[in-house]
């Protein structure tokens, strides 16, 4: 199993196709058949992380129904799977919704399988199989078929962005455990950490959950107090749904400059953190690095030394997260790089992340 792509559904495809493009350096992919007659779609693409965008053209496209009970965010994680029969018959099994049953295209010499599932909240899950490998930038009326296309627009030769390191979900107070019960049996996801993260003000649960190859990383949060910021996520969203996407880079520093400098806004980090770290033991960044990153307000992390091949250096992450990126505060992106071999999620970080989303609470006045 892998991410195949991931889809967005906004009031205006054509204007956020042109924001991934200007501040995190997609490109666009152009093809005019993907589109339908109630519904405009957009495809931008980044590395392996494809990205659709979806805007309602009439009242009857079910972005436009998805709008009506959401605000704009994820509205479908789509896997790449062997066995989508399988995996359809498994989700009948434990009692899913089966919103698409599958359907079978022939494109040339692809097969092409695939059904859909509901999950928590608008969530959606699609599967699909593929008979061959072939580069997700190339479709014809949907995504599941090659046809020729071209890409452009884009920040640099190179991708910035190459993956998507994990997908991150919000469920309500006590649906923690039901939610990681339903990824068990529906998607055969396995528990990995587990997080109590409790400050002064507020505190939130979270369980990380991984597939069975590892390939994709899916942490639930439910708020664990009224305040949470989990809690003001699912008021906002009017419930369950997509709260961020973690998407890696090689280069984080140079990255995060990039983007800073075509206007994305970022979570705030205090310089106080930055001379914290400075005291814990372990850390293995020069002067230099440490500065550079302190420059741009990215947090570090990194686990116990574990000998390594061709080196002594402990894993080491670095994390930074955007604002949210929609009117309201719901949605937002995280950008990661995980030097090391460095596996999972920084306790550290993870406190950091909650603190700095706290302030920005406090600054909305939903946070006393």
């Amino acid at each position: 199993m892998k991410i195949d792509r991931v889809h967005f559904y906004v009031e205006d495809a054509k204007v956020w196709r042109d924001w991934f493009v200007r501040h995190l350096g997609f490109q666009a992919v152009t093809n005019d058949r993907i589109s339908s007659f109630h519904t405009c779609t957009e495809v931008v693409k980044s590395g392996d992380v494809c990205f659709f965008l979806s805007s309602p053209l009439l009242p009857t496209s079910p972005v436009a129904e998805f709008l009506r009970q959401y605000p704009p965010g994820v509205a479908d994680v789509a896997f790449a799977i062997e066995d989508v029969e399988g995996a359809i018959a498994l989700a009948q099994k434990h009692g899913a919704t089966i919103l698409q049953p599958i359907q079978e295209r022939q494109i040339g010499t692809a097969s092409i399988k695939c059904g859909k599932i509901a999950a928590w909240g608008g969530l959606t899950h699609t599967l699909i199989e593929r008979s061959l490998v072939f580069d997700k930038g190339q479709m014809t009326n949907d995504i599941d078929a090659p046809a020729a296309s071209r890409r452009v627009g884009q920040m640099t030769n190179d991708n910035t962005i190459t993956a998507i390191d994990h997908i991150v979900l919000n469920v309500a107070v006590g649906e923690l455990d039901r939610a990681v019960a339903w990824y068990e049996k529906i998607l055969d996801f396995q528990p990995q950490q587990a997080f109590k993260i409790k400050t002064d003000r507020s505190a939130l649960h979270s369980q990380v959950m991984v597939s069975r190859n590892g390939s994709v990383q899916l942490p639930i949060n439910e708020p664990a107090s009224n305040n949470s910021q989990i809690q003001e996520f699912l008021d906002v969203n009017r419930g369950p749904g997509i709260q961020h996407i973690a998407l890696r880079t090689t280069n984080l520093v140079n990255a995060i400059a990039k983007f800073r400098a075509s206007g994305l806004s970022l979570l705030s980090v205090p310089q106080t953190y930055y001379s914290q770290l400075k005291q814990r033991p372990g850390i293995t960044l020069s002067p230099l690095e440490l500065e550079a990153i302190a420059q741009q307000e990215i947090l570090v992390d990194w686990q116990e030394y574990t000998p390594l091949e061709g080196g002594n250096t402990a894993p080491l992450l670095l994390q930074i997260f955007t604002q949210p990126i929609f009117e309201q505060p719901t949605f937002f992106f995280e950008f990661i790089e995980r030097r090391y071999q460095a596996q999972g999620f920084g306790e550290g970080n993870f406190r950091a992340l909650f603190e700095a989303i706290e302030s920005e609470q406090i600054k909305r006045g939903t946070l006393q």
